[in-house]
C-alpha cells in the first residue's frame, strides 16, 4: 500500500471503525478464556456527548482494549438510562410547545409521546461514542426500559416487598415543585443563599401582649398550628398554658413547651408548621398537633392561603411581609445567610411535603456494602480518599424514598382494591395481583377491573442499581450462562458525584441478589474544568463541542489530550492545546513509521552501533513496560500514557532511530531493519489502547494482514528480564553525545566535519556505547587517555573529562576571548551569591529552601568556573 505523506485522521477513523465492526472484534461470548468485563455508566437516553463523557468513556476504552490485547475475553456492555425526571421534563416541554397539557392526557397517551421522543433522540450519544473509538459490544446494548430490564426492576420490588423491606409510609419528603415529584435526600443539593429573617408578632389571646417569632418563611404562617417555647426559658414562663393568634389568618393556636427549642436562636420562640418542616413534623407528632398543608403541588398557595390562593410561594413571601408590616405584625427584618435545598435536576427550591410514598429499608441492606469497601477491601475505590465519603454516606443512610410522581419509568407494581391505606397487594402483573387480592379479601368475585395500579413510577436509580446484574439477565435468571460467566464485572469507571446514587447502591444490590460484589475496582474520574479551573457549562461558554474537537484534532489526539492530565479523582484543567499536543504526537509517530519504511534494505553486515542500539531499546522497552503495568495496577492511566509517550518520542524517535539510521543514500542492513519493525510493532501495541485509529492504520501499512492478525486482537508485549545497567550506561552515553553536540553548536562546527574524541575515564564508565557515541557525534577516533589533552576543547560528564582537539575550523584567539568573558561573568555571579551566604542576617531569616537554592547556585558556579579555567588552560 502507498503510504500517505500525512496522517489523515478523518479518513482513517471511519475506515478502521467499520473494519472492526465488520469483523466482530467488539463482540463477546462466553468461552474458555478469562472474562474481563466493564458495564458502561448508562448516560441519559436523550443525552449528547459532553467532555465528562469523553473522558469517562476514553478511560473505559483504554481498559477494555488493553484487556483484549492481554488475551482476556473483553466485554464492554453499552446502554442508556431512561432518566425519569429529565426525560419526562423534556417531553412535557415539547408537548407544551404543541399546545398539549400533560394533565389532559391519559398515562398511555403520554407514554406514547415519551417513547416517540426516545426513539427519535435516544441513543444519539451511543453513536457519538463510536466516533471516539469506543469498542463496546454493541450487540449487548441495553436500555433501562427494555422489557427484560423493566421486568428485573419489578421482580426486585416484589421480592424486597415480600421480604418486608419495602413499605408505604406517610412521611415528610423532598418535593420538587417544578417536576412535581419527590426526590431522595441525595438528589437535593444544598446552596448557601442570602435571604431575610422576618420577626413576626403573634398576639396572646385575651390580652394586648404579643410574642415575636423569627422565620425565614413568613408565607408558612398559614400552616402554623402551635407556638413552642423552651420550658426552661424564664423569659416566657408567663406564656405557659396560653394561646396565640396567628396574624392575617386569625387562627388560635396553643403555646406548647419543648426543650427542642434553642433559646439562643432568633427570639427563643418557634412557630410550628408540621406540614412544611421535618423538625416541626416531629414536634407536631409528639404534641398531637393539627397538620395543615398550605401548598399545591406546584408550590402555589391553596385555599388555606386565603386571598393569596393560587400565587407562587416566593411572590407571596414579599406580599405577606408588606401586609404584616401594614397591620403592625412585622417587628423587623434582618439579612440572613442560610442553606437552601435545590433539586439536582430542575434546580427548583425543594419544598418539604407530607406525602404517602414507598420506601426501602436500608439499615440492614447497607451492611455488606460497608464491609466490602471499608473492612474487607473486596472492592477498591481509586483514589482511596473517597472511602471517607463512602463511609459518611453509608453510615448515615436513611430509608430510600423510591417512588416518583412521574409516568415515565417502571410503574410501581402495587394494585389497590379499596380505599383503605392497606387495601393493596404487590405483584409482578395484574393477573397475579388479582389472585392475591381475592386471597386477601376473601372475595372471589373480584376482577381485574376492580384493581387500580399505583400511578407512581420508581426512582430511576432503583432501576440502574441492578445494571451490572440485569444486563446479563442475572436478576430474572441467576443461572444464566452470561451472568455466571461475566459477573462480577472487573472495573467500573464513573464520577465521584454518583458514588452514592449509583455505585454504593449497585454494591448493595449485588450482595442482596447475587451474594457477591458487582465489580472489583471503581475508578473515579475528576471533573473536566476549563484552564481557569471553572466548571464547564453552556452559560459560561467554556465547554467545547466534543465532536468539533474530534474533527479538528482527530479522535486519537483528543483521547491523548484528555488522558495526559487525567489522574484518578483529580479535576482536569482542560485546554485545547492538550489535544493539539495529542495531534502532534500522532504526526511524530506517523513520520517515524514513514522514515523506517523509506529505508532501502540490503543483505549487508550489521553495524556495531545498530546492534548495541537494539539491545538498549529492548531493555528500555521492558523497563517502560514494567512501569506501565505498575501504573495500570494503580489505575494511574495518565502516568501509564506519559511513560509510553516518553518511550516513543524520546527513546524511539529521538535516540533509537538516530542510532540505527543508515548514512545518506545508504541502505540499512536487513537484521536491523527487521528489529526496527519489531520495536515499532511493540510500540504500537502499547499505544493501541490510547490511540486505536493511528496504531491500526500503521500496523496494517507495515505488511499485509489477515483479519486474525489485526492490531486490535494482537498480543500485548510479554514482560521479560532486562539489564538495568545497560540503560544506566546509555544514559551516561547520551550526556557524552550531548556534550559533543553542544560544542558543535557553540563553535559552529558542521556535523559533516569529523572530530576526534579523547577521554580521561575517571568514572570507569562502560565503553559499550562507544560505537554509538562515534556515530551520533561523527567521531572518527575515540581514544582513552590518562592525562589532560593540551590545545583541545573540553567538557565534563560527572568526573570524566572529554577533549576534542582543535582543528583549523576554530579561531583560537576568538575562543580564548569568549571563554574569558564567560569566566569573568560567572565569577561575578559567584561573588554575589557568596555575598548573600556570608550575610548572617540573610542566612538567619531566609527560609531553608531559599538557602538551599543559593548553596546550589554556588556549587554550580564553582563547577562551571573549574571547567572554563580548564578549557582556557588547554587553549593557551
Amino acid at each position: 500500500m502507498m503510504i500517505p505523506a500525512q496522517f489523515n485522521a478523518k479518513e482513517v477513523e471511519q475506515k478502521w471503525y467499520d473494519y472492526w465492526m465488520k469483523n466482530d472484534y467488539f463482540t463477546s461470548k462466553p468461552d474458555h478464556r478469562t472474562p474481563y468485563t466493564i458495564v458502561i455508566p448508562p448516560p441519559n437516553v436523550t443525552g449528547v456527548l459532553h467532555m465528562g463523557h469523553m473522558l469517562n468513556n476514553t478511560i473505559q476504552d483504554v481498559l477494555i482494549r488493553r484487556a483484549r490485547l492481554k488475551g482476556f475475553n473483553a466485554c464492554w456492555v453499552p446502554g442508556t438510562d431512561h432518566a425519569s425526571i429529565a426525560t419526562e421534563a423534556k417531553v412535557v416541554a415539547k408537548l407544551k410547545e404543541q399546545g398539549i397539557n400533560k394533565n389532559d392526557l391519559t398515562r398511555e397517551e403520554f407514554l406514547k409521546h415519551a417513547w416517540d421522543w426516545t426513539e427519535k433522540y435516544g441513543g444519539t450519544i451511543l453513536e457519538q461514542l463510536k466516533q471516539l473509538g469506543c469498542s463496546c459490544d454493541w450487540s449487548r446494548t441495553k436500555f433501562t426500559m427494555d422489557d427484560d430490564m423493566s421486568a428485573s426492576v419489578i421482580h426486585s420490588f416484589v421480592d424486597l416487598y415480600n421480604k418486608g423491606l419495602i413499605y408505604r409510609g406517610y412521611r415528610m419528603v423532598n418535593w420538587d415543585p417544578e417536576a412535581k415529584t419527590t426526590l431522595s435526600d441525595e438528589e437535593v443539593i444544598f446552596e448557601e443563599r442570602q435571604g431575610k429573617l422576618y420577626f413576626i408578632k403573634y398576639k396572646i389571646e385575651g390580652s394586648e401582649d404579643f410574642l415575636t417569632v423569627a422565620t425565614t418563611r413568613p408565607e408558612t404562617i398559614f400552616g402554623d398550628t402551635a407556638i413552642c417555647i423552651n420550658p426552661n426559658d424564664e423569659r416566657f414562663s408567663h406564656l405557659k398554658g396560653k394561646k396565640a393568634i396567628v396574624p392575617i389568618c386569625g387562627r388560635v393556636v396553643p403555646i406548647i413547651e419543648d426543650e427542642y427549642v434553642d433559646v439562643e436562636f432568633g427570639t427563643g420562640c418557634l412557630k410550628v408548621t408540621p406540614a412544611h418542616d421535618t423538625n416541626d413534623k416531629t414536634l407536631g407528632d409528639k404534641h398531637n398537633l393539627e397538620i395543615i398543608d398550605i401548598f399545591n403541588e406546584d408550590a402555589t398557595l391553596n385555599s388555606y392561603g386565603l386571598h393569596y390562593q393560587g400565587k407562587d410561594r416566593f411572590v407571596v413571601r414579599e406580599e405577606i411581609a408588606k401586609e404584616l408590616e401594614t397591620i403592625g405584625a412585622l417587628a423587623k427584618t434582618e439579612t440572613h445567610l442560610n442553606k437552601v435545598g435545590t433539586s439536582e435536576r430542575t434546580k427548583a427550591v425543594i419544598e418539604p411535603r407530607l406525602s404517602d410514598q414507598w420506601f426501602l429499608k436500608m439499615e440492614d441492606l447497607v451492611k455488606p456494602a460497608i464491609k466490602a469497601v471499608l473492612e474487607s477491601d473486596e472492592i477498591k475505590l481509586y483514589p482511596s480518599r473517597f472511602n471517607n465519603t463512602y463511609a459518611h454516606w453509608l453510615n448515615n443512610i436513611r430509608d430510600w424514598n423510591i417512588s416518583r410522581q412521574l409516568w415515565w419509568g417502571q410503574q410501581i407494581p402495587a394494585y389497590y382494591f379499596g380505599d383503605g391505606k392497606e387495601d393493596f397487594v404487590v405483584a409482578e402483573n395484574i393477573e397475579k395481583a388479582l389472585e392475591l387480592a381475592k386471597e386477601k379479601t376473601g372475595n372471589s368475585t373480584l376482577t381485574t377491573a376492580d384493581l387500580r395500579q399505583d400511578a407512581d413510577a420508581l426512582d430511576t436509580w432503583f432501576s440502574s442499581w441492578l445494571w451490572p446484574m440485569a444486563v446479563f439477565g442475572g436478576v430474572l435468571n441467576p443461572e444464566s450462562e452470561d451472568f455466571k460467566y461475566y459477573y462480577p464485572t472487573n472495573d467500573l469507571v464513573t464520577g465521584p458525584d454518583i458514588l452514592f446514587f449509583w455505585v454504593a447502591r449497585m454494591i448493595i444490590a449485588g450482595y442482596e441478589y447475587a451474594g457477591e460484589k458487582p465489580f472489583s475496582n471503581v475508578y473515579l474520574t475528576g471533573l473536566v474544568r476549563d484552564k481557569q479551573g471553572r466548571k464547564m457549562s453552556k452559560s459560561l461558554g467554556n465547554s467545547p463541542e466534543p465532536l468539533g474537537l474530534i474533527e479538528k484534532f482527530g479522535a486519537d489526539g483528543v483521547r491523548v489530550g484528555l488522558l495526559l492530565s487525567a489522574s484518578a479523582g483529580n479535576d482536569i484543567l482542560f485546554d485545547e492545546e492538550l489535544c493539539n499536543q495529542g495531534k502532534g504526537f500522532s504526526n511524530k509517530i506517523w513520520n517515524a513509521f514513514k522514515l523506517i519504511k523509506g529505508w532501502e534494505v540490503a543483505d549487508i553486515a550489521q553495524p556495531e552501533a545498530s546492534k548495541v542500539a537494539i539491545e538498549w531499546y529492548e531493555a528500555k522497552l521492558q523497563q517502560t513496560l514494567a512501569e506501565i503495568e505498575d501504573n495500570f495496577d494503580k489505575y494511574r492511566l495518565s502516568d501509564a500514557l506519559m511513560a509510553i509517550y516518553k518511550l516513543v518520542w524520546d527513546d524511539f524517535c529521538s535516540w533509537f532511530l538516530e542510532m540505527i539510521k543508515p548514512g545518506y543514500q545508504q541502505p540499512i542492513d536487513r537484521a536491523t531493519f527487521e528489529k526496527a519493525i519489531e520495536m515499532l510493532e511493540n510500540n504500537l501495541k502499547l499505544l493501541h489502547p490510547f490511540m486505536p485509529f493511528l496504531t491500526e492504520e500503521i500496523w496494517q501499512h507495515i505488511t499485509e494482514r489477515t483479519p486474525e492478525q489485526a492490531l486490535i486482537v494482537s498480543e500485548w508485549p510479554k514482560a521479560k528480564a532486562f539489564d538495568a545497567k545497560l540503560i544506566a550506561d546509555f544514559d551516561f552515553a547520551t550526556e557524552v553525545i550531548s556534550g559533543i553536540r553542544t560544542i558543535r553548536k557553540d563553535k559552529n562546527i558542521p556535523f559533516k566535519d569529523t572530530m576526534e574524541l579523547k577521554v580521561v575515564n575517571n568514572e570507569k564508565a562502560s565503553t559499550y556505547f562507544d560505537s554509538v557515541i562515534q556515530k551520533l557525534g561523527n567521531v572518527t577516533t575515540l581514544e582513552y587517555v590518562s592525562d589532560k589533552v593540551e590545545g583541545a576543547l573540553s567538557y565534563r560528564v560527572k568526573s570524566n573529562e572529554y577533549f576534542i582537539p582543535i582543528t583549523g575550523n576554530i579561531d583560537v584567539e576568538a575562543e580564548i576571548a569568549k571563554l574569558t568573558e564567560e569566566l569573568n561573568y560567572i565569577k561575578g555571579f559567584l561573588r554575589s551569591v557568596q555575598g548573600k551566604l556570608s550575610n548572617e542576617k540573610f542566612v538567619a531569616g531566609a527560609p531553608e529552601q531559599v538557602i538551599a537554592n543559593e548553596r546550589k547556585k554556588e556549587a554550580d558556579a564553582l563547577a562551571k568556573i573549574a571547567t572554563l579555567e580548564q578549557s582556557l588552560a588547554s587553549l593557551k
